[in-house]
């Protein structure tokens, strides 16, 4: 190999690691916005009990958008702060990373949550934010994950640990695809969507066993056990093409909300698979649900 191949070698080796890096940290943060990572909310705690904030650099008492990533409770990482095109409209940022499902089985992922909403109100002053305005934004895994914020918000048994003297509730929830009731998802799932009462999906090993036998701990980590008339606002978007979370799944958790007068909006995207969406609708629907609940 002569030296001038070795060296393109090099730079297309150097490219292709910037790339993979540029692709871990996720979209660009915009100018004037100032980022702290890996902020532990549990003293002490597991490596994935942390979380980064996105802090413009002017403001005072600023909205936030909490983003839960997604991954089948087996992956995913906060790295990938999804609505960061929102940080240049006023809006702080927060991603939180949470235990998953191979580290300690439901409900660590809820108390995880939990625990990082009540640490960033704990010390919502130290960066400038409005403790009363908080919306948490998450899809499929993350989705179901916000919709149980957004549900089970009042639900002391979940709140484990630190800063409990402050409330975990948020004001305002985006569910995008977010699993609910894991017992009727394969008699809804398409024809050659994933398999969901097998043992070994991601919704039984997040309850540590076959959902069709353990339907206890099913309801346990299902939002709509929990539905109130107290419950934030809820706006759920689902394609109806979605082969890894049926759309019925949104579906009933809307019925659920709506049958005890909680405000709650379902968009359904005809054709829409699991995310990808291109839709317009979709960004215009949320850009207006969190600027009237977060800036009223």
């Amino acid at each position: 190999m002569t030296r001038i191949t070795v060296a393109v070698v090099l730079v297309l080796f150097g490219l292709a690691v910037t790339l993979v890096l540029a692709q871990r940290r996720g979209p660009k943060v915009p100018e004037g916005v100032t980022v702290h990572r890996d902020i532990a909310y549990v003293t002490d705690g597991h490596e994935r009990q942390k979380l980064d904030l996105y802090i413009p650099d002017t403001g005072e008492n600023l909205p936030l958008i909490i983003w839960v990533h997604g991954g089948a409770w087996l992956g995913g990482s906060k790295e990938r702060y999804a609505p960061m095109e929102y940080l240049k409209s006023g809006y702080a940022g927060a991603s939180i990373n949470y235990r998953l499902s191979q580290h300690a089985i439901f409900p660590a992922q809820i108390e995880d949550v939990k625990a990082a909403v009540r640490w960033i109100r704990a010390n919502a002053e130290t960066y400038r934010l409005d403790p009363n305005r908080f919306a948490a934004w998450g899809s499929s895994a993350g989705g179901h994950l916000v919709a149980m914020l957004g549900t089970a918000g009042d639900i002391t048994e979940f709140e484990v640990g630190e800063n409990l003297e402050v409330s975990s509730q948020v004001q305002a929830v985006v569910n995008y695809f977010g699993p609910t009731d894991f017992l009727q998802m394969d008699a809804h799932r398409l024809p050659d969507g994933l398999v969901h009462d097998a043992p070994d999906s991601p919704e039984s090993k997040l309850v540590g066993g076959p959902i069709q036998e353990h339907k206890d701990r099913v309801a346990r980590a299902n939002p709509i056990t929990y539905v109130s008339k107290a419950d934030p606002p809820m706006l759920i978007i689902h394609g109806d093409q979605d082969k890894l979370v049926p759309y019925h799944q949104s579906l009933l958790l809307k019925e659920a909300l709506e049958a005890v007068g909680a405000p709650v909006t379902l968009y359904k995207v005809a054709g829409g698979g699991h995310g990808g969406f291109k839709d317009p609708k979709v960004p215009e629907l949320t850009k207006a649900f969190l600027e009237k609940h977060l800036k009223p």
